[in-house]
This record gives structure tokens, C-alpha cells and sequence, in this order.
């Protein structure tokens, strides 16, 4: 006969007790409770019934453990080992995996270095550039292997999403009602724009099984590499969204930490690596960072509920990713960016460096002639092409595709930043008609440096998509640029200088000023 919830949560209180006697530190979520024991940790689900899960008999908590192995190994094997049974014995005495009667089940997990999540990482400091592409290339790789969901539950559910932030928003008094109105309508509006866009990408298959809870807490640094861990197991209809939509939430949450820098790397390495239809998607994204925003400031009002808490602090925080919601649902008009130059002359340093000041928000799409070209050769960044992939009728195929994935990007109203050498006018007088088209100003910057300079940048790059030489940079000295028709930049000092020299000829949407 199954256990009653009262007898479940009065034999778990036994378990974590016996848990507790030997020496762990114990960690509680409204969810489940988690022992860490050297290098151990035992995750039990408690005794509890949401509406959105049911962990309320043992059955149910051994499953929801089974699902948790089933879903997060392929992600983190080095953390998820197995569910193990805590046993009663004949005298009643419990064990870990003993041979007694189940009284209790635990995902046994590897213990990590808390410090080491992102959450941790982003109060600490500036999250290096390598580790936001590696956490990129990380979310990228477990939607590759996301199982694809033939359903239209994921779009159908979005109303009563926002709808079920704005009722969590109003509980406590606080937040300000009128303005979690305001945020529910424009969601709405938002949602009518981009929902017939929604359903063409679940027909194309990009609504799959993801992890579902990717905020920063839940992405930790093992052995010099991002590890996604902790994916919602309980609800796979939860789970079964948007790719973009999984994406937002680590996006989102660079942004409410302050780094700027790293949520601008971690989408366009995001956009790099995978299938190039998502730049038609990009019209999703700032409902889609919204939500995630409004979603977090709802479970951080959450923890008001808990014993022992800094209701200020907690508050402040919730009105923190309130805000941010608020300002991610009204993005700013798009703008098209160009930055030319020879080769050496940092086109690629400050695309990058320039992509988080141009909105919206997490920044501009840069889109770099160099990893272009590889692509469409099917190589990677790093191997060199042949001189017959520099011919010229290769060099106006890949400029003819920059400005058709431009196109796509400022169609869905987000910004783009094209990187590439721009040295014959024709390219560059393509991208005033590009702007013109798509009604959208364009701010053209060309770089320029002695050849010195340019020469000692070239041979100091390892593992660049730019296969430019000390050679070929001597051989560009004699083009032919002609009338440049942009702002043209003394690059010969440092990035930063370059970026000075740029910085006040773009307006500026800082997200830094949302954090509260």
C-alpha cells in the first residue's frame, strides 16, 4: 500500500537525520534536500506535491531520481553517478545502499567546488571571454543532442507563462502592480508578433527535450570546462522548449550580473557554431529574456518563505531581474555596425569588444568575413584555406552572404556588426543600400595602422580564423581603397584606445544600468 505524504515526510525526517549525524552539510531547495559528504553528495527529493511536480510517495521520488540520471549524465557524467537506496535494516537502523528495505532514494552525485559555478564566478569578477565561448559551445552541444519534440504544446503555452509570472510577480506587495501590468501586456503584444515565427521554428525542429533551468547557478567550471548540470527532470513538457529560449536564460543572467562582455560572446559563439535559420528567430529573443527574467525575480521572491533570510537583500534582488524584464521587452531600434580595414589593423577585437554597447540587448550579431569563409568551406576556424579560397569570386560570395545574414538579423529587429576588410568601394557602398533596405542607420568605421604594426599583430595570433600573413599584408599596402566614405580610426594603439575612438559615435544602451 503506498505511504500517506504524512508517513513519507515523517520517514524522511528519520533519513535526513541519520544524514545529518554523519558530519554533511546540508543544502535545501523547495525541492529536494542535499547532503554533502566528502566528495560525496546525495540529492533526495522531498516528500512534496507542486502543481508542477509530485514527488509525494517513494515511487514517485525513486522515478524522478531515475529521470535525473537518465537526464542530466549525457550532460555531466563526471557529476551524476547513480540512484542509491537508503535501506532499513531489521533493527531499524538505515544505510546508505545496504541490504535492507528502500526506505528512501538519492541521486549520488560527484561533489564540485561550489565557488566554481558561474553564479559564483560572475560576483567575483569579469568572466574570462574563453569561458563564455566555452559555456556557448557546451549549450550548444546538449541541444545538438536534444531529443526533437513533434509538439505545438511549447508555443500554446506561452500565454498562461506570462500570465503565471505576473500572478507569482503580484504575490507580497512587492512589486509595483501597475508596472507588472504593464510588463504582462507588452509580453502579450510581443507574443503576437513572433508567434507565427514560433511555430515555423518548431515545424524546422529547434523545439526539443533541453535543460530547461540553464541560469548561471546551474553551469559550473570542472577542470577548465563549463559542465551543465542540474536540468529540470521532473516536467518534460517544462523543458520541451525553444533552443533559443534554453539559450536566454544563461543570457539573461550574464546580463543581470553586470557581464556585459560575456553574454555578447556567449550568444554570438552560440549563433556561430549552430545552424544559421536561428538569425530568422532572433525576433523571439527579447520576449524570451524577458520571461526568463520575470521567472528568476519570481523565485527569488520565493525565498522570502524561508527561515533566517535577508528579506532586503532578497527583494532587492527580485526588483533587480524585475527590472531587467522590463527593459528587455522594449528593445532598442536595430542598427547596422561595419568595421573595415587591412589585415592587423583589430577589425575582430573590436567587433567583439564593440558588439555588447549596441542593442538590443545581449548586443549586436557580429558577423566576421574570416569564419564565414571557413564555413562555407566546411573547415575549421583554425585550418588554412588554400589561395584559390581567396579568389574573387569566392571573396563576393562570402561578402554577398554577410550582407544576406545582415538582412535576417535586422528583419527580426536586433543589431548587426559586420567584420570584414571592406577595402574596394563597392563592398562598402553594399552596405548603405543594405541600411537603406532595411530602413536602418548604418555607422561604417575602417581602421587604419602602419604596416609595422599590422605585421607584428598578424604573427602574434594563435588558433584565428584569419589566415592574413606578414605577406599579405605588405601586398595590401598597395590597394587601391579609394574614396572610404566612413570614420576613419587610428588603430595603431591599444584596443581599448581604438574603442574610445569609436565608443562616441554609437549610442550606448548599457545593461549595466539595469541591475538595480
Amino acid at each position: 500500500m503506498p505511504s500517506s505524504p504524512h508517513d513519507d515526510t515523517a520517514t524522511q525526517e528519520r533519513v535526513f537525520a541519520f544524514l545529518s549525524r554523519r558530519g554533511t552539510t546540508r543544502i535545501d531547495t523547495h525541492a529536494a534536500s542535499v547532503f554533502l559528504d566528502g566528495k560525496r553528495a546525495l540529492k533526495i527529493k522531498r516528500a512534496v506535491r507542486f502543481p508542477f511536480l509530485d514527488y509525494s510517495t517513494l515511487d514517485k521520488r525513486r522515478d524522478a531520481c531515475e529521470e535525473e540520471i537518465r537526464i542530466n549524465r549525457p550532460l555531466a557524467p563526471q557529476i551524476y553517478h547513480r540512484v542509491v537506496a537508503i535501506t532499513e535494516d531489521r533493527d531499524g537502523s538505515l544505510s546508505i545502499g545496504g541490504n535492507g528495505t528502500p526506505v528512501e532514494y538519492a541521486v549520488e552525485m560527484a561533489r564540485f567546488d561550489e565557488t566554481r559555478t558561474l553564479d559564483h564566478l560572475a560576483k567575483a569578477g569579469q568572466l574570462p571571454d574563453g569561458l563564455a565561448a566555452d559555456v556557448a559551445n557546451a549549450i550548444a552541444a546538449s541541444h545538438a543532442i536534444a531529443a526533437r519534440v513533434e509538439t505545438p504544446a511549447w508555443v500554446a503555452s506561452i500565454p498562461s507563462l506570462i500570465d503565471g509570472n505576473s500572478e507569482g510577480l503580484r504575490a507580497g506587495g512587492h512589486l509595483a502592480v501597475d508596472e507588472i501590468e504593464a510588463l504582462t501586456k507588452a509580453s502579450h503584444r510581443a507574443l503576437a508578433r513572433i508567434s507565427s515565427t514560433l511555430e515555423e521554428r518548431s515545424r524546422q525542429g529547434f523545439v526539443r527535450r533541453c535543460h530547461g533551468d540553464l541560469h548561471l547557478a546551474n553551469i559550473v567550471v570542472i577542470d577548465e570546462r563549463p559542465v551543465l548540470f542540474d536540468a529540470i527532470e521532473f516536467d518534460q513538457n517544462i523543458a520541451s522548449v525553444d533552443v533559443l529560449y534554453d539559450l536566454a536564460f544563461a543570457v539573461m543572467d550574464l546580463l543581470r550580473y553586470g557581464q556585459q562582455q560575456a553574454a555578447s560572446i556567449l550568444f554570438n559563439q552560440y549563433l556561430a557554431t549552430t545552424p544559421a535559420e536561428h538569425l530568422d528567430g532572433l525576433g523571439a529573443l527579447p520576449l524570451f529574456l524577458s520571461i526568463r527574467a520575470a521567472i528568476r525575480a519570481e523565485v527569488v521572491l520565493a525565498r522570502l518563505k524561508r527561515p533566517h533570510v535577508d528579506q532586503g537583500e532578497i527583494v532587492a534582488d527580485a526588483r533587480g531581474y524585475f527590472k531587467l524584464a522590463q527593459a528587455l521587452i522594449e528593445p532598442p531600434a536595430p542598427r547596422l555596425i561595419a568595421v573595415g580595414g587591412l589585415s592587423g589593423t583589430g577589425k575582430s577585437l573590436l567587433a567583439r569588444m564593440l558588439a555588447p554597447a549596441v542593442g538590443p540587448p545581449p548586443g549586436a550579431v557580429v558577423l566576421r568575413s574570416d569564419t564565414l569563409r571557413k564555413r562555407l568551406f566546411g573547415v575549421a576556424d583554425s585550418e588554412r584555406l588554400p589561395p584559390a579560397a581567396y579568389e574573387p569570386d569566392v571573396t563576393a560570395r562570402v561578402y554577398d552572404t554577410l550582407a544576406e545574414r545582415a538582412r535576417q538579423v535586422l528583419a527580426q529587429g536586433h543589431s548587426a556588426l559586420i567584420d570584414a576588410v571592406f577595402a574596394q568601394e563597392p563592398e562598402r557602398d553594399a552596405m548603405a543600400a543594405l541600411a537603406r533596405a532595411c530602413n536602418a542607420p548604418l555607422t561604417g568605421f575602417f581602421l587604419v595602422a602602419d604596416l609595422a604594426t599590422r605585421q607584428a599583430r598578424i604573427s602574434r595570433r594563435q588558433n584565428d580564423a584569419s589566415d592574413a600573413t606578414a605577406e599579405v599584408a605588405a601586398l595590401q599596402e598597395h590597394y587601391n581603397i579609394g574614396n572610404v566614405g566612413w570614420n576613419t580610426i587610428d588603430a595603431s594603439g591599444t584596443s581599448e584606445q581604438t574603442l574610445d575612438r569609436c565608443g562616441g559615435m554609437i549610442a550606448r544602451e548599457r545593461s549595466s544600468d539595469w541591475r538595480g
